[in-house]
């Protein structure tokens, strides 16, 4: 099968085609002619860091990317509800000893698969499944229900687009924030309220729209630093989802508000072959929100194939993406 490979780690390192042996479907996996698959931040990450990024990095040569949509070829032993010609899509590879995407064929186990949405193409199921089980997992922990007052913030980032759509498919009131005029009317077409964060100081939206007592959930897809205006922006007793929480930070706040903080890390199940079986459940979930119409990927509008696989990691590192980067292989 043709592949893309790194044979070196760093962030200008190339990509490179590679002739690899088709694998063959061991119990419980199935064999995945692979469609498209999406770029996300984490496959860019490993490319950069390499080793500094253990464990997540694969060995060298390295066959990335995570996501992919495409028809079951092969079905292992003990694999039960998955049948040959079957559409699913997935996060399954891509990072330790787990084989990517970026080839013509995965093998994935089929705990970490779902039949991918009926209602969209294949190019558009590969942008949804590591960013849709983010997005389900924090609001799904946060008890996100009907009437409450949601807030992400990066409204039309990989996670937060999805996240401010699930919200509402929940029953909550949801705002988002974002900057610039495009993302800005991407939000409201969502039907959510935008919130220019470049604007508007997080005092000042807390008390327009929640009259001072902040929002019951607030779900943070930037994380970092913005931690903070996140327990600024949350009601007392409120809910706290986050994605990225790698610093140091005063939980003073917090803990005045009485937070509960959910930090979410998609990749435990796939590192620590820990509850797989959760990630093909919220799959499944995922795509009924979508073929009810309550839920739409977002996908950049620049196009790339197999052989531009570095192309589209530059994409999106280049910040100049406006919504999942894909990679289309057959």
């Amino acid at each position: 099968m043709k592949a893309m490979i790194l044979n070196q780690y760093g962030a200008d390192a190339p990509f490179v085609e590679a002739d690899l042996p088709k694998p063959s479907a061991k119990a419980g996996h199935v064999i995945v002619r692979v469609a498209a698959t999406s770029v996300n931040t984490v496959d860019t990450m490993i490319r950069s860091m390499g080793a500094d990024l253990a464990p997540l990095s694969p060995g060298l040569p390295a066959l990335l990317g995570m996501d992919f949509a495409g028809s079951v070829e092969e079905v292992g032993e003990d694999v039960e509800g998955f049948a040959v010609g079957d559409e699913v899509y997935g996060c399954a590879g891509g990072l330790a000893d787990l084989p990517g995407a970026l080839a013509e064929h995965i093998e994935a186990d089929a705990r970490l698969i779902a039949h991918k949405p009926k209602s969209l193409s294949m190019r558009e199921a590969a942008a949804i499944p590591l960013v849709g089980i983010t997005a389900y997992e924090g609001l799904t922990r946060a008890g996100v229900g009907e009437g409450q007052r949601v807030l992400v913030h990066g409204g039309t980032g990989g996670v937060g687009h999805l996240a401010l759509q699930m919200a509402q498919a929940f029953g909550a009131d949801v705002y988002a924030t974002c900057t610039g005029d495009k993302d800005l009317e991407i939000v409201r077409g969502y039907g959510a309220t935008a919130i220019d964060f470049m604007s508007e100081q997080v005092a000042d939206y807390v008390e327009q729209h929640t009259d001072g007592a902040g929002f019951d959930v607030v779900y943070d897809s930037v994380g970092g630093a913005n931690l903070s205006k996140s327990f600024e922006a949350a009601a007392l007793n409120g809910q706290v989802a986050t994605t990225v929480s790698m610093l140091e930070l005063d939980l003073t706040p917090a803990h005045f508000k009485g937070l509960s903080i959910h930090v979410v890390f998609m990749l435990i199940p796939m590192l620590h072959d820990f509850n797989r079986a959760e990630h093909g459940f919220i799959l499944g979930e995922i795509a009924k929100l979508v073929d009810a119409g309550k839920v739409t990927p977002l996908l950049d509008e620049q196009r790339f194939s197999l052989q531009q696989a570095g192309d589209a990691h530059d994409r999106l590192t280049s910040g100049k993406a406006t919504g999942k980067v894909v990679i289309e292989i057959t």
